[in-house]
C-alpha cells in the first residue's frame, strides 16, 4: 500500500504507510515481538519504493503501537508472500485487512512465521484462516561447557578407517570448492525442508564468496576427498551452524557428529560463548546429532499458510 493518506479502521487505531521517522518505534516493536531473541536496530527499517515490499503501522493517537510487513518470502519460495506482525495484537486484524485489500499480483499464498510462545502472533494466524503447515526447531549450545573429549573415541575409530577432519582454508584449491558445492547441493536435495528452512539458491561462486566473506567450514576427508561438511556463521557473540551434510556413501558412521563436534570445539577455543542451530522437525537425523552434541531444543517455530487462489474470496473471517 503506497498511498500516503491515513486509514481509520475503527477501534481507535489509525493506519498509514511506514515512514522513516517510525524506525525507532518499529525496531522496538519487532524486537519485543521476538522476546528479544534478536535485536533489531532502527537503521534496518527504511521506506521502500518496491511495490512488492509494503509496511504499514498502526497508531493510537501519535504513538506507533503495531506494524505489519508484507514482502516476497524469498527466491526459494517464489509463489509466496510473507506476513510479519509486531506490536499490539488488537491492531493486527485492521493491518492485515489493509494489506489484503491491496495485494501485489503473481502470488498464490501467504506465509507467516512465529514461535509457538509468541502468543499474539499465534492467536492471530490461528483465527485468521491460516493453516499450521510446518514446524521447525531451534536449539542452543553453551560452548563454555562443551568438551570435545566426549567425541575422542569416535574420532579415533573414524581415523582408523581413513577419515580426517580439518578446517577448510579460504585458499583451498578449486577442486575442493567444487567438491564442497557438489556436497552442499546434494544435501539440499536429500534433507527434508519447509519454506522456512529452505535457503536461497546459490551458484558455486556465490557459495564460495559467502563462505570466504563470513563463514568457517569444517570438512571430513577420506583419502583426500571431501565427504562431509558443516558451516558456521558468526552472529554477534554467537555462532549459527547450518548445512551439515554427509555424502550418502558415508552416512551412519558418525561423521556428521564428529565434523560438527570439531567445529564447535574450534568455536569454543575462539571464545564464542554459545552456538545456535535449527531445522525442520522432519529432519530427525540432525535432531539426533544435535542432541548428542548437547544442544538444548527451544520452543518450536510454526510456519502458517493461507492460499490466495482467488482474489475475490480474500476476506478475513471475523476475529474474537
Amino acid at each position: 500500500m503506497n498511498d500516503s493518506h491515513e486509514h481509520p479502521p475503527g477501534g481507535g487505531f489509525t493506519l498509514r504507510p511506514f515512514q522513516n521517522a517510525d524506525a525507532p518505534a518499529v525496531a522496538r516493536l519487532v524486537t519485543d515481538s521476538v522476546r528479544g531473541h534478536w535485536t533489531y536496530l532502527p537503521e534496518r527499517f527504511r521506506e521502500s519504493a518496491d511495490p512488492l515490499r509494503r509496511r504499514l503501522v498502526a497508531l493510537a493517537g501519535p504513538e506507533v503501537i503495531a506494524t505489519a510487513h508484507l514482502l516476497p518470502f524469498g527466491a526459494a519460495t517464489p509463489d509466496a508472500l510473507r506476513l510479519d506482525l509486531a506490536g499490539d495484537g488488537a491492531a493486527f486484524t485492521p493491518l492485515y485487512l489493509a494489506l489484503l485489500a491491496d495485494l501485489p499480483p503473481g502470488f498464490s499464498r501467504l506465509l507467516g512465521v512465529t514461535r509457538e510462545d509468541f502468543g499474539e502472533q499465534m492467536a492471530f494466524f490461528g483465527a485468521a484462516g491460516f493453516r499450521n503447515a510446518w514446524q521447525s526447531w531451534g536449539a542452543h549450545l553453551d560452548l563454555g561447557d562443551f568438551d570435545f573429549a566426549a567425541f575422542r573415541s569416535l574420532e579415533e575409530r573414524l581415523f582408523l578407517k581413513g577419515y580426517e577432519i580439518e578446517q577448510l582454508s579460504n585458499d583451498a584449491p578449486d577442486a575442493d570448492w567444487d567438491a564442497l558445492y557438489a556436497l552442499h547441493t546434494r544435501g539440499l536435495a536429500d534433507a527434508p525442508r519447509n519454506p522456512t528452512t529452505t535457503p536461497e539458491p546459490l551458484t558455486s561462486l556465490q557459495l564460495r564468496e559467502m563462505i570466504v566473506r563470513e563463514e568457517t567450514v569444517f570438512v571430513a576427508r577420506l583419502r583426500g576427498q571431501i565427504v562431509a561438511l558443516t558451516r558456521l556463521t558468526p552472529c554477534g557473540q554467537e555462532l549459527e551452524s547450518e548445512n551439515t551434510v554427509t555424502h550418502p556413501d558415508h552416512r551412519s558412521r558418525g561423521l556428521a557428529t564428529l565434523v560438527k563436534a570439531r567445529a564447535l570445539a574450534w568455536a569454543a577455543g575462539e571464545g564464542f560463548p554459545a552456538a545456535g542451530t535449527g531445522g525442520t522437525v522432519l529432519n530427525l537425523p540432525m535432531l539426533r546429532v544435535n542432541t548428542r552434541l548437547g544442544y538444548r531444543v527451544e520452543r518450536m517455530w510454526v510456519t502458517w499458510e493461507r492460499e490466495l487462489a482467488q482474489r475475490a474470496t480474500l476476506e478475513s473471517p471475523p476475529l474474537d
